[in-house]
This record gives C-alpha cells, structure tokens and sequence, in this order.
C-alpha cells in the first residue's frame, strides 16, 4: 500500500498524523489555522481527538520560526475527510480505511504484542540496573556503618570503578567546599559539610620541627556523607 500521508504510533499505542500533512494532502484553499479551527467545532476535543504541536520551519531568506501543528488521531482524520466531500477526501477516507484494516489484521496485533513486551524488557532491564547501583550504595553504607577516613571513601569509589586516590579526593572536597584549606584550619570540614551531617572531625595537638605547636584536623566521613559522596561523585567531580 503506498503511503499518501504519513502516519505514526503515539505512546498510548494509537494511529496519528499531521493535521498540516492532512490539509496538504485535501488540497485546502483556506488557511490552516482557520481550516483546523473550522473542524474543531464537529466535536473534536483537545487532548482527546488531537494534541498540539509547535514545529521549527526554515524560510527561504534561511529565518527560523515556529508554526502549530497537531497530531490527529486516525478516527478524527477520518471524520475529517468525510466532512469535505471532495475526491481527494474520499480518496483519503479510504486510505484511512486500509489502515485501519491493516492495523486490525492478526498480524499487525500480534507485532504490537511482540513490540510491547519487548518495551516492557527494556524498561526490566533499566530498572535492574538501577537498583544494582542503588543495592550497591547501600552495601557500601552498611559494610561502612561508622565515619570512615578520606582514604576509605576512595577505596570505596575505586572498587566501584571511579580512578581516584585519597590525595585526589581531599583536593576536590577542598575545592568544593566541604572540607577549608586555609593553614589554621586544613582539611577541617566546613560548616555547610558539618550542618549536612558529612563528617565527624577529630583533632589532636601536634608539634612541628620547630617545636610550634598546632591543631590538626583529621576528618572522617559519616554513613550519611559517605552516600552523598558516592552519589554525587559516581555522577562527576561537577555534581557535588
């Protein structure tokens, strides 16, 4: 059967087409918008019948700009092209008539079958994998129920097969703002980290060569901090 106006399948599994490939197709000396507007008032109800549609058209001064669309579904079309009572009505009408009778042959219901539960696979198949990386984060938490250090967090991401090391990983919790790089106060976790519950923070007095003395700030990662990293951190350095 050859093809007069294209057609195409909408979620739900329905025949559409182009409300302006079916104006085309009658040959309609009046404009679209006004011809479409004029239908309408057969019956045709927005969201049921029919769905808007803006398109990108290209002038010949090489402008772009949008026009409305819609897409129609087959039983409208073919209320449509009865109501204009011309050859090229009818000749749609019937056109429309083998498609329906295609649509409705054994074949073509068990294809819509086939390609359903094939859907159905894939959207299996996603949802698996989301809940491998969702069990994964909550193993990596459980076998990790205490603070753990900065080190410990990037063997964790390592194993999930994120190429980082401790050094990496203090940079980017600096550079990010979770942990101050200012020398009083290095590698303390900011506040904004510490009202997230992120971390714990240890310090102990330490004694330089010089025989100064100083606070050092040894930051462990919460059970809570250590998901949010490894969230954010398995979706790039530009996530958290």
């Amino acid at each position: 059967m050859n093809e007069l106006i294209r057609t195409s399948q909408d979620t739900t599994g329905e025949i559409t087409l182009s409300g302006r490939d079916l104006h085309e197709f009658l040959e309609v000396g009046t404009r679209y918008d006004i011809w479409f507007n004029r239908m309408t008032e057969y019956g045709f109800e927005k969201e049921v019948d029919f769905v808007e549609v803006v398109q990108k058209r290209t002038t010949s001064h090489g402008r772009e700009h949008e026009i409305m669309d819609h897409q129609i579904k087959l039983d409208m079309a073919k209320e449509i092209a009865m109501i204009q009572r011309s050859e090229k009505g009818k000749e749609a009408r019937q056109y429309f008539l083998q498609i329906e009778k295609l649509w409705n042959s054994p074949e073509m219901v068990i294809k819509r079958a086939m390609d359903f539960q094939q859907q159905k696979i894939v959207q299996l198949e996603a949802k698996v994998k989301a809940d491998e990386k969702k069990v994964f984060l909550a193993e990596a938490i459980q076998v990790s129920e205490n603070a753990v250090l900065i080190k410990d967090l990037a063997t964790i991401l390592c194993q999930r097969g994120l190429d980082i090391g401790q050094n990496r990983l203090f940079e980017i919790l600096r550079e990010k703002g979770y942990l101050l790089s200012s020398n009083a106060y290095w590698n303390k976790p900011s506040q904004k980290a510490m009202e997230l519950k992120l971390f714990e923070v240890t310090t102990r007095l330490h004694t330089s060569s010089d025989g100064s003395t100083y606070l050092k700030y040894t930051p462990k990662v919460t059970g809570k901090g250590q998901f949010y990293f490894i969230n954010k951190l398995l979706a790039g350095s530009k996530a958290i």
